[in-house]
């Protein structure tokens, strides 16, 4: 009984050993990696140098949803807007909004204004005919004053009653002048204060038609030059979508941009140990990663002297560089991701061999 068990044992330790060293031989040897370049991101096989950036128009303008003058805040709602990716020329209507409630405020001004300019001229034509009845009553209390000079002139002539009522007689013509005079000044003054209250009213009222019109003019947007409308995104609810016919906007909601497609440039960053390797005028090839066929040339416009840390170490910079692009695509537009080619100078150092930094050598 021991014999068969323990040929049956040596016989699964075969088994076992056996499937181990084939299992050891079909697992690749595990190789110790080699130093990396650190310009490997940007160094290609054929020795030239790459940089990552984003394409940007070098003329864009932004359309903004109109504030209005006079107005709270209140929304608005597109009537007619123009498709994505269409390219309009300057002039061109590209959006335009429900310009019925400024129709009617603007009427509603016209209104009241034209109600103050009646009201003026029914205060000035009061006024004159004020005017003239203040000045019948003073002219006849100056004949009244001259009438009684005369009479106190005979009070040598007649009885000493006689002379006491022309001389009181007198006293009331002088004073009933003077009151008449001092409150004629004093009623021109009022008249005057009435009709500049109602032309300070006239004046809002115009200022109120004027923003009125106003807002009736913005409610329809034009391109300010030729070039591609793109949509902007917005959020909706928990999403973001482009705006489109039918919907409220609130004031100041940028919709879209109308970018001028025949000027374009490449925005990129280079890392400070490559930064030595490009300038100002230095001519570059620029293709997109999108269609990997159109291939542009183009030329380092400006460098930025001051290079942005990076979020993962303070100890490395990049500086944003602007390349231009000769000539134009339909198919390039913004926001399009791109990569930048250069080909080194003759005497810098091959990408695929940097030198060794301070302390070290042979690599390590």
């Amino acid at each position: 009984m021991t014999r068969p068990v323990w040929v049956a044992g040596v016989g699964v330790l075969v088994v076992a050993g056996v499937t181990t060293v084939w299992l050891i031989r079909r697992v690749p040897p595990v190789r110790p990696a080699g130093p990396v370049s650190p310009a490997a991101n940007v160094a290609a096989a054929d020795g030239l140098m790459r940089f990552q950036g984003t394409v940007e128009a070098t003329r864009a303008r932004t359309v903004l949803v109109p504030r209005l003058a006079g107005q709270t805040a209140p929304t608005l709602v597109i009537t007619h807007l123009v498709d994505a990716g269409a390219h309009v020329n300057t002039g061109d209507v590209i959006v335009e909004f429900d310009r019925q409630e400024q129709l009617r405020i603007a009427r509603d001004r016209q209104a009241d204004l034209v109600d103050l300019d009646g009201q003026i001229e029914k205060k000035k034509s009061d006024q004159a005919i004020a005017e003239a009845a203040d000045q019948t009553a003073l002219q006849a209390a100056g004949g009244d004053v001259s009438r009684a000079e005369l009479d106190v002139r005979t009070n040598d002539l007649v009885s000493k009653v006689q002379a006491e009522k022309n001389t009181l007689a007198l006293e009331q013509a002088q004073a009933q002048y003077t009151q008449l005079r001092s409150t004629y000044d004093l009623k021109r003054r009022a008249a005057a204060a009435d009709l500049k209250i109602l032309q300070i009213q006239r004046a809002r009222a115009e200022q109120a038609l004027q923003y009125a019109q106003s807002n009736a003019a913005l409610m329809s947007v034009t391109a300010p030059f030729s070039g591609l409308v793109v949509l902007k995104q917005v959020w909706k609810g928990d999403s973001q979508a482009p705006v489109g016919e039918g919907e409220e906007v609130r004031p100041g909601l940028a919709i879209l941009d109308i970018v001028d497609s025949s000027a374009m440039q490449v925005r990129t960053l280079i890392n400070q140990a490559d930064i030595g390797l490009v300038a100002p005028g230095q001519p570059a090839r620029v293709r997109l990663d999108a269609y990997p066929q159109l291939v542009f040339n183009g030329r380092f416009e400006t460098i930025a002297p001051l290079g942005v840390s990076s979020g993962l170490t303070p100890k490395v910079h990049s500086f944003t560089a602007i390349v231009s692009i000769d000539g134009t695509d339909p198919e390039l537009m913004p926001d399009l991701t791109a990569s930048v080619e250069i080909a080194p100078p003759a005497a810098a150092p091959a990408a695929s061999a940097p030198a060794a930094a301070p302390g070290q050598t042979g690599g390590h």
